[in-house]
């Protein structure tokens, strides 16, 4: 799971230089005018925007990675500076929850024998809540596995 971003890091470059001009622009018409003094605040503007352009694309690195296996479940988070975080929980008593919260959007979250991990949190709450029935479904099939078994499943 990664956050959802609008903008590619080319259609970001595009943003800012097509911003770039429009302040060049309308700096060119206030200086033209005698307000010379509006071009330290547009280039002030530029450097913000540029800023925080640069600190979306970082925070754009962070994901979350869940692992179901026949043992555990292994949770990878990534920040955005690309450090990674990983906690693995054991499948024998986890189970997946959604925690409706007053005035907020449900929690997703993973508990079991003194665990609990709140996942998908970048996600939206419809995604949260597939993901969570997926998840359920998903620790209940290792539970309760269905085995195949020529001897009973032949007809007499």
């Amino acid at each position: 799971m990664t956050p959802h971003r609008s903008l590619s890091l080319r259609g970001q470059r595009i943003l800012i230089v097509v911003l770039a001009g429009l302040l060049i622009l309308g700096t060119s018409v206030f200086a033209f005018v005698g307000a010379w003094p509006v071009g330290g605040f547009a280039g002030l503007e530029l450097l913000a925007a540029i800023g925080l352009f640069r600190w979306h694309g970082r925070t754009a690195k962070a994901g979350e990675l869940v692992i179901v296996s026949t043992r555990t479940v292994r949770v990878i988070r990534t920040d955005g500076a690309g450090r990674r975080r990983e906690r693995v929980m054991p499948v024998a008593w986890l189970a997946a929850r959604i925690e409706e919260r007053s005035g907020r959007p449900a929690a997703l979250v993973l508990t079991g024998h003194g665990i609990r991990e709140e996942i998908a949190t970048d996600l939206g709450e419809a995604e949260r809540r597939d993901l969570g029935a997926a998840l359920q479904a998903a620790l209940h099939r290792l539970r309760n596995p269905v085995f195949e078994n020529a001897v009973l499943n032949r007809e007499s």
